[in-house]
């Protein structure tokens, strides 16, 4: 089979089980960026310290398949993000935060390689929460519950991540000052 149908060609693309959109529908832009957002975790995972971390942000990769797959797929279904998985994120959040230092200060998104890689993925994230927002808004059907919770506990814990690297590293945080 080949990796190319040329049915998109003409800017159109099909959603799961449903009609051909623009691929800069809703829809598209929701699951676009959730893809993004996986595949920036997938090379944060090649990065040199996330051995300790590989189990969860497998985790993690696999819980996005299925919000992508979720978010391209319109009408009722299953949902495939459950409660469960945001209480996950929730317990990661409680374990690395209480282990750091507590924030007097916006810090600047640097450090390590993988503190930074994980700093990008925390703005992608955002930004896939920002149109799954969007996305509830502009359609008259349902998204996934937790879809937002979801994505916005993730991008709670890769800031997390984030200052935990660095602090294992050795990094201190890197204060904001405004000028």
């Amino acid at each position: 089979m080949k990796i190319y149908t040329k049915t998109g060609d003409a800017g159109q693309t099909g959603l799961f089980g449903g009609p051909r959109v623009t691929k800069d529908h809703a829809r598209i832009e929701a699951f676009g960026t959730v893809d993004e957002l996986n595949s920036h975790l997938g090379i944060a995972r090649t990065l040199p310290t996330a051995d300790a971390f590989d189990h969860l942000l497998r985790q993690i990769q696999s819980d996005l398949f299925e919000l992508g797959a979720e978010l391209a797929t319109p009408g009722d279904h299953d949902e495939r993000i459950r409660m469960s998985q945001v209480e996950m994120l929730e317990a990661a959040i409680d374990e690395y935060d209480g282990l750091l230092e507590p924030l007097t200060n916006f810090i600047l998104p640097t450090g390590t390689p993988l503190a930074a890689a994980f700093h990008v993925a925390r703005t992608v994230c955002r930004r896939a929460e920002r149109r799954v927002v969007t996305l509830a808004g502009r359609l008259e059907t349902t998204i996934p519950a937790n879809a937002i919770e979801y994505l916005n506990r993730l991008g709670d814990l890769l800031f997390v991540l984030a200052r935990t690297v660095n602090q294992r590293a050795g990094v201190a945080d890197d204060p904001w000052h405004p000028a």
